[in-house]
């Protein structure tokens, strides 16, 4: 199944018309004709299908022929992570952590943190992508760069609130402290790791601070085993 993503539609639209650059994928890559059914999601749950009324290269025009409210997941995953110093290797956690399944990313910037700086639209992009490429119907909420003391000032705790560092603190392993069905946030630092005074700050925020392993992991590492280690614990 070929999966698209147009977030203007709602339940109440009809017909709609494609973007020019997904006209052109329709008509010239894909080649479909009049009559042919697509499926489209708007990001927000919901799986359309649509039959195509015209194959314009520069402006597809489609009809709703079907509507169906996709499941929610048992659990929200908020995952807020220090960007790495190579955009690429965000770009790629950003992608991988779609495809297994994060609902919230919040990029923080921190005391080590060496990258200061995002092209939050592409980065929205490879999320839209991934979110296509898995075949899924909600697509992360991704947060503007926040410094890591504004994060804890203004998020509220979840249910389940972790730190993850490498320090040798007292800590428990991730995989053993996560509960199915609970909304879970992780904090993952950049690659030179949280200083101690922003681990400190976070447990008394009431983050409890986990490890991952016997390794040191990247940081987009790291924020993959940890959306991992939520998906699984919450496998039926």
């Amino acid at each position: 199944m070929q999966l698209f993503y147009n977030p203007t539609l709602d339940p109440s639209t009809t017909s709609f018309f494609f973007s020019p650059e997904e006209s052109k994928h329709i008509s010239r890559v894909l080649r479909k004709k009049e009559g042919d059914v697509l499926h489209i999601t708007d990001g927000r749950g919901i799986l359309y299908e649509a039959e195509l009324l015209n194959t314009d290269s520069r402006k597809c025009n489609a009809q709703i022929i079907k509507i169906q409210n996709t499941k929610t997941k048992p659990y929200y995953l908020h995952l807020v992570v220090a960007p790495t110093k190579m955009n690429d290797r965000f770009e790629w956690f950003l992608e991988k952590a779609t495809e297994i399944g994060v609902d919230e990313i919040t990029p923080i910037l921190c005391a080590r943190s060496e990258r200061k700086s995002l092209k939050l639209e592409r980065m929205q992009r490879v999320l839209q992508s991934a979110m296509k490429q898995s075949l899924q119907t909600f697509l992360p909420k991704l947060n503007p760069l926040s410094s890591f003391n504004d994060f804890l000032e203004n998020q509220p705790l979840n249910s389940l609130s972790f730190i993850a560092h490498c320090e040798e603190n007292e800590k428990k392993e991730l995989k053993n402290v996560l509960a199915p069905g609970r909304d879970t946030t992780i904090l993952i630092g950049p690659e030179g790791d949280f200083s101690p005074e922003e681990i400190d700050m976070a447990i008394k925020k009431g983050y409890h601070p986990v490890a991952m392993g016997n390794t040191r992991l990247r940081t987009e590492t790291a924020a993959i085993v940890a959306c991992t280690a939520v998906a699984l614990a919450n496998i039926e």
